[in-house]
């Protein structure tokens, strides 16, 4: 592949499109550093899942304070007592969906919306549930700017699933419940695939649910740690 550099001009490396530019540069050599070091030395096989991550800028949806963290190998806070998950947990999260790119898929509690850009880069499209109206507006605003189209928030209970939208293929929870909420299994489309981290304060772990006809199967997979799923089927507000 023909490579091309772009000469700067004398003094203009104290140019702010210099300076953005470099900046960018940079993000780029941590997020591949972070896929080659964090997601497939642990056994992140799926070859869309490793694009997406490698392609989606991480740091666009951490505050800035926090930048200069975005693609380090752990959860960063976002406000509101709420975090981005570990690039590993969103890598495995999103790999055990088991996504070809025509499902339909509902995303419980969006976030700063970085769980939801990896999953529109991977699905046809994506219903995704927020409880806080200003997490979902700035997750908006970021998803928006990156150009994703196929990403439709909303606001509520996640513990209510979106109805308007059901059924879905897939179902990806990002907060732990107490239990699996039936709400959101009776949300699933026949042979789909609920992953979700079901427990206890203490820790809980990672559980994978598919959906045979009026049944359901479902294996623990790994012990976790996430925030509390809040709403009417998951934990109340104060989180005990």
């Amino acid at each position: 592949m023909e490579e091309h550099s772009r000469k700067i001009p004398l003094g203009e490396e104290n140019s702010i499109e210099y300076q953005v530019m470099m900046e960018e540069q940079d993000y780029e050599l941590y997020r591949q550093r972070m896929v080659n070091e964090q997601l497939r030395e642990r056994g992140i096989r799926n070859p869309r899942v490793l694009e997406a991550m490698s392609r989606i800028p991480r740091h666009l949806f951490v505050p800035f304070e926090y930048r200069a963290h975005a693609y380090s190998d752990g959860p960063l806070p976002i406000g509101h007592g709420q975090t981005i998950s570990q690039p590993y947990i969103v890598a495995l999260m999103t790999q055990m969906l088991r996504l070809k790119g025509s499902e339909r898929v509902l995303e419980i509690g969006t976030g700063s919306g970085y769980q939801a850009a990896v999953l529109a880069y991977l699905a046809k499209e994506v219903h995704t549930v927020e409880r806080l109206d200003y997490l979902a507006e700035r997750a908006a605003r970021v998803l928006d700017n990156i150009g994703f189209q196929n990403v439709f928030i909303h606001q509520g209970d996640g513990t209510l699933g979106w109805p308007p939208e059901a059924p879905y293929d897939r179902i990806l929870v990002t907060a732990a419940a107490p239990i699996a909420p039936q709400t959101l299994l009776d949300q699933l489309e026949d042979g789909g695939r609920m992953i979700i981290p079901v427990g206890s304060r203490g820790g809980q772990h990672l559980e994978a649910w598919e959906r045979q006809g009026p049944d359901f199967v479902h294996e623990s997979v790994l012990p976790v740690a996430f925030v509390p799923l809040i709403g009417r089927h998951g934990w109340e507000e104060d989180w005990t």
